[in-house]
């Protein structure tokens, strides 16, 4: 049985599951900005109303968590494929960690910066 090191993740088929939804839900954003830009006439009143109103502000909050988790998945596949004793030798357990940590970090940074951005008032 292969022991998995370094794993935030549950399971293969749970990221798959994962992956699909959050790229449904940022699909799904995406065409409601588009839709906005293509519809409505654009004025900076109009971008504040549309942005600051809950609905908005909810389905933007659920779109960057979706981001954050969509990069996660990835991040953590491309570590793992590539990180490995094969490619830099004995020091890939530690690469590995330093990679997961820094992708971590500048992820926790994004969610901060963008919740500011978002329910800023």
């Amino acid at each position: 049985m292969v022991t998995q090191v370094l794993s935030l993740s549950r399971s293969g088929l749970a990221d798959f599951v994962v992956q699909r939804v959050t790229a449904v839900v940022l699909a799904v954003y995406t065409f409601c900005l588009v839709g906005f830009f293509l519809v409505a006439n654009v004025s900076h009143a109009s971008l504040v109303a549309y942005f600051t109103s809950t609905p908005m502000q909810v389905f933007s909050t659920l779109a960057l968590l979706s981001t954050v988790a969509h990069a996660w998945i990835g991040m953590w596949t491309i570590g793992t494929d590539y990180l490995r004793p094969a490619h830099i030798g004995g020091i890939a357990t530690t690469a590995r960690f330093v990679f997961q940590i820094l992708c971590l970090l500048v992820l926790f940074v994004y969610v901060i910066w963008a919740m500011q951005l978002i329910w800023q008032i």
